[in-house]
This record gives C-alpha cells, sequence and structure tokens, in this order.
C-alpha cells in the first residue's frame, strides 16, 4: 500500500457537536487544522459521512454498468486499463473511523464508525478484489498489511456488521453523525440491510439454502432490530450546500463530461418506465429554463471521442444524469434504500433462501423506488412479460429481478456493476469501439503502480490467486467466479 503506515494526519477539528440529521448544523468544516491538536472525533465522523457520497456516486463502475456515457473523452468507456489506488480510502476515511474506534469515547460511536468501515471496504473490495482488510489498519505494527483474499474480506464485513448491530447500548451518545442524527434503531436498520446485499452478492459461490450466504441473509432479515423497509428509513446523505456541495451537483460544476446512457434509456423504453422522468434531465444548467426538464435521449454508449462530440453537437438535449431538481447543490445521496433490499429480498427468495412471498416483495420493491422518485406506477407496469413474475424458483425470473434491481439502484454505478457482473443481467453489449484486448467490459480494477512499488511482495501474492497470475481488468474478482 502506498505509505498508509506513514499516515499520521488527522482532521483537526475545533468544535464539538451532537447528532443532527443536516451537514450545515455543523458550520464550516474547512477551519484551520493548527487551531487544535487533538481530533474532534464529532467532526471526523461528519467529515467521514460527508465524503461517503463520493462512493455512491462513482462514474467508472457507473461506465461498465452502462448507466453512463461519456461526452467528449471516452477512454474509461472504451476500456482503458483502470489502474488505480486504492490508498486513499485507507489513509482517509477508514483511519479516521479507527481513530474514533481507538479513541473509545463512545461505545455507539464505535460501532457506527464499524459500520461504516465496512460500506468502505466493501466498495475497495468490489472493485479491486483482494486488498488489505485484516491488516490494514495497524500501520505502526504491520507497515506492509497482507491481502486477505476476497472470501475472508466478506466474512470479515459481515461478521463486523453482525457485532455491530448487537454492540449499540441505550446510552452512549453519537456525536456527528449526519445521516441518522444519532438514532440507533436507524444505524441498526442499515446494517442489518448491509449484511443482507453482501450476503446476496456471494449467490454465486454459495447459491444454495443453508449454505453461507443464505444463512447469513436469512439472519439479517429475522434480526429484531429490522431492516430498511420504507424510504423514510433511506440511509441517505442530505447535502445542505455551500461547503457541503452534492456530488451530483459537482458532476456538472462547469464540465458536462458524462450523460445518461442510451442502454439505459432504451431499457426505460422498453418498459415504458417513468422513472426515466427524474433519471435524465435536458440541462447541466441549473439556472436553466431546461433545467427541470426531463430528456429521454440517451448518449450512445462505447464510442470513440469523435463519434461522441458529433452526437452531442446534433442532439444539445442529449441526457444528463439526474433530473435537475434531483441535481441540486443542496441534494441527497442515497446510500441504501428500501426499494432494493425488498428486491434483494425477492432475489434471495427466488433462490429458496426465505420463505417470502416472491411476488409481494417484488412488487414492494418496484413500488418504493417508483416512490422513491416521485413517481407513480403506470397502469400494468408490473404485468407485462418483462417485469411479471413466475412462481419462485423459476430460472427465467432471475434476469426481471436484477433488472428491476439495476433499476432501483439507478444513479449508484458501482451497484449496477455488481448487479450485471453477478447475474448478466440486464444483458449488456460491450463498448463498440473498445479499445482492450480482449474487447469485453472489465470484471474488475488493476492494482496501481504504487502498490508494486511499496507493497510488492503483498501484491504479487495477491495476483498469484488470480486464475491466471495475471494482474488483468478481465479477471473475475472471488465471487463474480463461476
Amino acid at each position: 500500500m502506498k505509505k498508509i503506515h506513514n499516515y499520521l494526519i488527522v482532521l483537526l477539528l475545533v468544535f464539538v457537536v451532537n447528532g443532527c440529521k443536516k451537514l450545515e448544523d455543523f458550520g464550516d468544516t474547512n477551519q484551520d487544522p493548527s487551531a487544535s491538536t487533538q481530533p474532534v472525533l464529532s467532526a471526523l465522523l461528519t467529515n467521514v459521512e460527508s465524503g461517503l457520497g463520493a462512493l455512491a456516486t462513482q462514474t467508472r463502475p457507473g461506465l461498465y454498468g452502462q448507466y453512463f456515457s461519456e461526452t467528449q473523452y471516452t477512454d474509461a468507456s472504451l476500456y482503458s486499463i483502470p489502474q488505480l489506488p486504492f490508498d486513499a480510502n485507507y489513509s482517509g476515511p477508514l483511519n479516521d473511523l479507527q481513530i474514533i474506534i481507538n479513541k473509545n469515547e463512545s461505545n455507539n460511536m464505535n460501532m457506527v464508525a464499524s459500520i461504516l468501515q465496512q460500506y468502505i471496504f466493501w466498495a475497495v473490495t468490489d472493485r479491486w478484489g483482494d486488498v488489505p482488510y485484516s491488516e490494514a489498519l495497524k500501520a505502526v505494527e504491520i507497515p506492509n498489511p497482507k491481502y486477505d483474499t476476497q472470501e475472508e474480506i466478506y466474512k470479515g464485513m459481515i461478521a463486523a456488521l453482525t457485532t455491530a448491530v448487537n454492540g449499540f447500548d441505550g446510552t452512549s451518545v453519537i456525536k456527528g453523525d449526519v445521516i441518522f442524527a444519532g438514532d440507533v434503531d436507524s444505524w441498526k436498520r442499515a446494517a442489518n440491510s448491509m449484511r443482507m446485499l453482501m450476503a446476496l452478492q456471494l449467490s454465486k459461490r454459495y447459491p444454495n439454502a443453508g449454505e453461507y450466504a443464505a444463512n447469513e441473509f436469512n439472519a439479517a432479515l429475522t434480526h429484531p432490530a429490522g431492516y430498511i423497509s420504507t424510504n423514510e428509513q433511506n440511509m441517505t446523505i442530505d447535502y445542505p450546500g455551500g461547503n457541503f456541495k452534492s456530488p451530483w451537483w459537482r458532476l456538472y460544476d462547469g464540465r458536462k463530461d458524462y450523460a445518461e446512457s442510451e442502454t439505459m434509456t432504451n431499457l426505460m423504453s422498453s418498459l415504458s418506465d417513468t422513472r426515466q422522468n427524474a433519471f435524465g434531465g435536458k440541462s447541466e444548467v441549473q439556472t436553466s429554463a431546461d433545467a427541470e426538464i426531463t430528456s429521454n435521449v440517451g448518449m450512445p454508449y462505447g464510442v470513440k471521442r469523435e463519434t461522441a462530440v458529433a452526437f452531442t453537437d446534433a442532439h444539445t438535449d442529449w441526457a444528463r444524469i439526474l433530473r435537475g431538481n434531483f441535481r441540486k447543490e443542496d441534494g441527497d445521496v442515497i446510500v441504501i434504500s428500501a426499494a432494493e433490499i425488498a428486491l434483494a429480498r425477492a432475489e434471495a427468495r427466488n433462490y429458496g433462501w426465505t420463505n417470502e412471498d416472491l411476488t409481494t416483495v417484488y412488487e414492494a420493491g418496484i413500488t418504493l423506488s417508483f416512490e422513491q422518485w416521485d413517481e407513480d406506477i403506470p397502469a400494468g407496469y408490473t404485468a407485462q412479460g418483462a417485469v411479471a413474475l413466475a412462481a419462485a424458483g423459476d430460472a427465467a425470473n432471475l434476469e426481471k429481478i436484477a433488472t428491476q434491481r439495476y433499476i432501483a439502484t439507478y444513479p449508484d454505478g458501482l451497484k449496477s456493476w455488481n448487479i450485471w457482473r453477478k447475474t448478466g443481467f440486464p444483458i449488456l453489449v460491450p463498448a463498440p469501439d473498445a479499445t482492450n484486448t480482449t474487447k469485453q467490459i472489465p470484471r474488475r480494477y488493476t492494482y496501481a503502480s504504487s502498490e508494486y512499488s511499496t507493497n510488492e511482495a503483498k501484491v504479487k501474492e495477491a495476483v498469484a490467486r488470480l486464475a491466471t497470475g495475471l494482474d488483468t481488468q478481465d479477471e473475475r474478482v472471488w465471487w463474480d467466479k463461476l
């Protein structure tokens, strides 16, 4: 890892706050870091939570999952090598959360910090595969941490979430929490929801009832603390603007490099799906008369620069990611939604992992997703052939459930890529102008050159575990292997 063991800098803020829902309640965190020599744990938590939206708004995975297209600089969507570093996740938010845990000022803050750590580790391992986990935050004792296998990481994350959801007490205060305002019940639901999604991601490896993934899914599903089941319970980061602008607003702050893909708009059109009213916007300019007008003009996916530029020149109403009122400076980023949890329950039921009513949980997920985007479900939507399910266990159900999960998690790019890699649905056609050797959609990120220069032995051990022993984007992460 890139000098993670030398990371000693912490966010030094000089205010102490109680749990509040709005980021604006915490003032300006861009204060003089020399004003204090001790970290303020509430400020560390606020800082990590406010930055969490960046993981739920990643564009490169969304290009691979074909939610998005590039409008001018098209290298990523043509599958240039994703040799990218992951060390900032460790030296920044993961380390800040570990400081909270090590300081041990509040048991409940420790539980929240652990839950957030698992979310970040989850986002890292799903992109690269094997990465440092068990030794990653022990910088002094272990300057060159091993790369845990993804199997070890997933089982470690699920175990840590289980410990956290059972570890909250009824008295200690959570300060600096801008996601759930220190509400313990909400954090328990979020932890159980993460456990369910993580377990479901392992269905290729553990497909059957009674195996590890099904058992862990059921443990979270039946936990007395519950899971996210209404949109009011969604794990949401509510940005106030100003110093805390929504990442979706920042996407078009002086630039317009990304569009909703034609893959996505064609899918929505094929289903007469009115969620498209929210998914695509006609203009990136918030002051424009078209700022809150829908566009369904999807951008062709995976084309060379000259083709992309010619298209946007000829179609100035191409679909920006999200309609303008969902992309405001003070907008929200949803990390985990009730819709995706209900649809995950439907997929689990179809595998025979649970005894829930398949149609009930499936249609509840669809309803919750339309509700989330302030849209009414069109008459007959769930009865159409591409949506309606057969009896539980029918092989044809998986494509329909996966497609609805894919739509419901828009615009979280990593989730789109994960759903496609695991299920193969929706069926995605690789970029027509792909520049990589295999011309196939990447299955993982490759390790950064900095890993080879600072932790060479350990990264080579991880590479040796890959099927071909080569660090390529065509290799599959552990849960993606057949």
